[in-house]
């Protein structure tokens, strides 16, 4: 599974490489815009993410946006968002603005942190990148 990690926080980031290692050696982006451009880059090498695990709270480029952008390069390239990259928004960010947003930009799941492991697995088996 081609997986990326947007995440700012180091610690975040260990854990969910930690989490997902089993299932293929994950990249990392440590903010949206770094994150876009490694879509973009995937995209055009014909080698897109299968899920993409993304932070909301980020310098430079937050989640929200990304999100969306992810999305409109996906579209540019003729991929529905339901044959896209699986969205796993992970945050510390529980309130209803912030869900609702995530799941109109097309986020696949919502994870609140911290981030339990049982719980990540379960959304990623639900989405149908591992058994």
């Amino acid at each position: 599974m081609k997986t990326l990690i947007v995440e700012d926080d180091f610690t975040c980031r260990l854990l969910l490489l930690e989490y997902l290692k089993a299932y293929g050696l994950p990249h990392v982006a440590v903010n949206g815009k770094e994150a876009v451009e490694a879509v973009r880059m995937a995209l055009e090498a014909g080698d897109p993410y299968q899920l993409i695990c993304l932070d909301l709270m980020m310098p430079e480029m937050g989640g929200q946006a990304a999100l969306k952008q992810i999305r409109d390069l996906e579209e540019a390239k003729g991929i529905l968002s339901t044959h896209g990259a699986k969205i796993v928004v992970t945050t510390a960010l529980n309130d209803m603005k912030n869900v609702f947003t995530a799941f109109s930009s097309l986020g696949d799941a919502y994870l609140v942190k911290p981030i339990d492991r049982t719980k990540l697995l379960e959304i990623v088996r639900r989405l149908g990148l591992i058994q």
